[in-house]
């Protein structure tokens, strides 16, 4: 078996033949040169090989696809080795989490990192672990924080030169957000980057009152890196308490902000709040895109996000400067951004106790689905819901590993929320097409350069999109809800499609 350099994996969309990181190259582009399968060949696609996990839940993963062999992750600690070509288990991995927990949203996993002959993920208890490539053997393991307060872990790690970075979830719980980094070889802590600073520390002076120790901030979906500038991008989660921002006066950095940190050390090189002071929940932990861009007629090293505050934003990747941000769905909460990027916010807005009405709604906007962009195309691709929520506050105190949100949101009666798959021309922010649905689309996108993009919904649908006018080409129903982004590899040379539905991976290709 062949070993996979750090370099192969900075070259991915160049190396198609394979998957080999999360986000497909080390930029997060979700995009594949191959094209055996486009726009006059997809209306051919069928089935070849369907694997049943036998796992409860909903797979998230991102397959990863390397020499002849695919690796998944299910809920609650599973992993699984399958042959590429017939989906024939070779090994698997589980660890029983332990008891009970306390979660956000369900025992989920992202999926694998691999560095040479090992492959690296999270449990969701807030360990990591890291295996046998060859024969899912635990080589190590480290614990990231304490689950007993609230920490727990559902990130994909992150593989830069000889370190595995990762997130914490938790932000719910009063937990204080970092990214850390582990040494591949050993597992231990290289370095740890708080993304709420204490008491001193540079955005210390944003949380009032004690506020910064249970300060939420938490780092759930996969960064991203550029090697020429040795800096990781980081998406960060929402403060905490979520809804309530009178125990905790000031813009509360770095929470719903991307930052970028020296890869090697861990330390701040810049940072970037969408929605200071959020009281909405609206994490900015979707995917940091690293794009090259020419706007204003300069060359510009580029940053791109689909925040879930109902705003695509373009950022300078070098330094943080904002360039632009333009809405994609129905947004009340602001009127516009000062020329540092900063919101302007609209009265009226915050939660209340009797209930107040903002959009979007808490689930953004764009949320955590994975994102796509093409260079054929110059179009970044997502997903987002497009409706508003009535958002309620309320007080009680803080207790250790125990729900820490005050309070929650009720759908607008008669304005039920919907869905739809958007194409925004990557250096202007204009929507270029709009495919709209009756509820949000639950899975992630993946562009070729098969002029295609592939994208699964709540109904279990798999839909082909053309790239460039956003018609529906081809669709397959799986039988259960997709919520994992799609990819594409070779096999024998030719192009495969895989994606989870439900509690099974299953693969495409044409006959």
């Amino acid at each position: 078996m062949k070993t996979i350099a750090f370099a192969l994996l900075l070259a991915a969309p160049l190396a198609a033949a394979d998957w080999t990181t999360y986000g497909g190259n080390a930029a997060g582009w979700r995009y594949s040169t191959l094209a055996q399968i486009n726009a006059g060949t997809v209306t051919r696609l069928v089935p070849k090989w369907i694997f049943q996990s036998r796992v409860p839940g909903l797979i998230e993963t991102t397959p990863l696809v390397m020499d002849g062999m695919m690796f998944v992750t299910a809920p609650s600690n599973h992993g699984f080795a399958l042959d590429v070509r017939t989906g024939r288990q070779l090994w698997h991995y589980a660890s029983t989490p332990p008891g009970p927990l306390n979660l956000c949203c369900g025992e989920v996993n992202r999926g694998f990192a691999a560095i040479g002959d090992r492959l690296f993920k999270v449990n969701i208890e807030d360990t990591l672990v890291a295996l046998d490539r060859n024969t899912g053997k635990v080589l190590w393991q480290t614990v990231i924080a304490d689950h007993r307060k609230g920490y727990s872990g559902t990130v994909a790690p992150l593989a830069v030169k000889n370190l595995v970075l990762v997130g914490t979830a938790g932000a719910e719980f009063g937990i204080r957000g970092f990214v850390d980094a582990y040494d591949a070889a050993t597992g231990k802590r290289v370095w740890r980057f708080h993304t709420v600073p204490a008491p001193g520390e540079p955005g210390s002076e944003s949380w009032g009152n004690d506020a910064w120790a249970r300060g939420g901030g938490s780092t759930w979906i996969t960064g991203t890196y550029d090697p020429e500038l040795n800096l990781t991008y980081w998406g960060t989660g929402n403060p905490g308490p979520d809804m309530n921002g009178d125990v905790r006066p000031g813009d509360n950095l770095y929470t719903c902000s991307v930052v970028a940190l020296d890869a090697d050390t861990g330390k701040l090189k810049w940072h970037f709040q969408f929605t200071p002071h959020d009281v909405h929940d609206w994490d900015a932990i979707s995917d940091p895109v690293l794009v090259d861009l020419t706007i204003g007629g300069r060359k510009v090293k580029a940053l791109i996000q689909a925040n879930r505050n109902g705003h695509y934003y373009v950022l300078d990747r070098t330094n943080g400067k904002f360039l632009l941000a333009e809405p994609y769905t129905r947004v009340t909460w602001t009127n516009g951004f000062g020329a540092d990027g900063r919101p302007r916010p609209v009265a009226g807005q915050d939660p209340t106790e009797e209930g107040t009405k903002s959009c979007p709604g808490l689930g953004g906007g764009h949320n955590w689905q994975a994102t796509a962009y093409s260079p054929q195309t110059g179009l970044y691709y997502f997903s987002s819901t497009d409706g508003c929520h009535t958002y309620y506050k309320t007080d009680h105190d803080f207790v250790e590993g125990q729900w820490y949100q005050l309070s929650t949101v009720d759908e607008v009666k008669h304005e039920p929320a919907k869905g739809s798959v958007i194409a925004v021309d990557a250096a202007t922010g204009k929507t270029m097409w709009r495919y709209e649905m009756v509820r949000t689309p639950s899975g992630g996108a993946l562009a070729t350069a098969g002029g295609l993009v592939f994208l699964g919904d709540n109904f279990g649908y798999l839909i082909a999109f053309d790239a460039r006018s956003g018609k529906v080409l081809w669709k397959f129903q799986t039988g259960a809800t997709i919520v994992a982004p799609p990819v594409t590899f070779t096999v024998d040379g030719k192009q495969h499609l895989a994606v989870a539905a439900g509690g099974s991976v299953m693969t495409f290709a044409l006959p």
